[in-house]
């Protein structure tokens, strides 16, 4: 069940493990203007812009999966922090921490986004598993890691499934507090939440709404040009450049990374039961109302 605070933010915990690095926010120097999560509207790039920038100005993560965007395999966290403040633009960073393992800045904006958490493993295993070795060898071998090493999955997508259930998020990281740490805050004037499902539904509308929380003008005669390189279509289309280091870290390349970009796979494979009985874990563990919203991306 989810608790309404209404101080800011406070960091309370480190998070290790082979994807995260939590430390690393803990010397990080905001700037007023930072922005966590958005490329596109931000820097009106044209399709040229996005293929040749797309390592320079995608997000960059705050974690170990930043060595990935940087194309610096084994980075330690000076690299790391290093290319932050070499940014002359307004920054855009990426993490999936968890908000009390965090360092919050009143002064930056965040986006959340988010999606029902069938959708989340449906996403992730294919990830996971079309995954090479280079990919295990970057995550496993980083110098620092904590915990255990990430090991291949199951062959069965259901078991897969059950795994992530019973072990809250497994093999990545807890599903639930991460939801619950963020939504609790939803009310700062900083934050915006926004679901996968209303980005597939209209995402110019969204993108609209994106560019009025971050205070950004649109230049309609360029408008049909963001949104087409918003779209899932443009980004298979120009998986590999759009995709860390090109795709070099999953079987199949970039396209495998970009994969179908749909809600519901998972109907097909999970019973009513089981996917009752996530709705129910969903209630209890986030609260009627924010289990609603991460079902379907409207409140109640």
């Amino acid at each position: 069940m989810t608790t309404e605070y209404n101080s800011s933010p406070v960091k309370t915990r480190e998070l290790h493990d082979h994807h995260f690095d939590s430390t690393i926010w803990n010397d990080f120097v905001f700037r007023n203007d930072d922005n966590y999560h958005l490329c596109q509207v931000l820097h009106d790039l044209d399709a040229a812009d996005c293929r040749a920038a797309c390592f320079q100005w995608r997000s960059e993560f705050a974690g170990r999966e930043d060595v990935a965007l940087a194309g610096t395999a084994c980075a330690g966290q000076g690299v790391k922090l290093s290319t932050l403040p070499a940014q002359t633009h307004r920054r855009i960073i990426k993490t999936h921490l968890p908000l009390d393992a965090l360092v919050y800045s009143p002064e930056a904006k965040y986006i959340y986004i988010a999606r029902d958490g069938r959708d989340v493993v449906w996403s992730m295993y294919n990830h996971h598993a079309n995954a090479n070795q280079l990919w295990y060898d970057l995550l496993n071998d980083t110098p620092g890691r904590v915990g255990p090493p990430i090991a291949p999955p199951p062959a069965d997508i259901r078991d897969y499934w059950r795994d992530w259930m019973d072990r809250d998020g497994h093999p990545f990281w807890p599903f639930w507090e991460n939801v619950r740490t963020w939504w609790q805050y939803r009310h700062l004037p900083n934050c915006l939440f926004v679901h996968f499902n209303n980005l597939k539904h209209d995402a110019p509308d969204e993108m609209r709404r994106i560019a009025r929380f971050l205070d950004i003008p649109i230049d309609e005669s360029r408008w049909d040009a963001i949104v087409e390189y918003c779209s899932f279509d443009w980004m298979k289309k120009n998986a590999a450049q759009s995709v860390p280091l090109g795709g070099a870290y999953w079987d199949g390349g970039a396209e495998v990374f970009i994969h179908k970009g749909v809600n519901g796979r998972w109907k097909d494979v999970l019973s009513v039961e089981e996917s009752a009985e996530y709705e129910a874990r969903a209630v209890r563990e986030l609260g009627r109302e924010c289990a609603h919203w991460l079902a379907t991306g409207q409140s109640l």
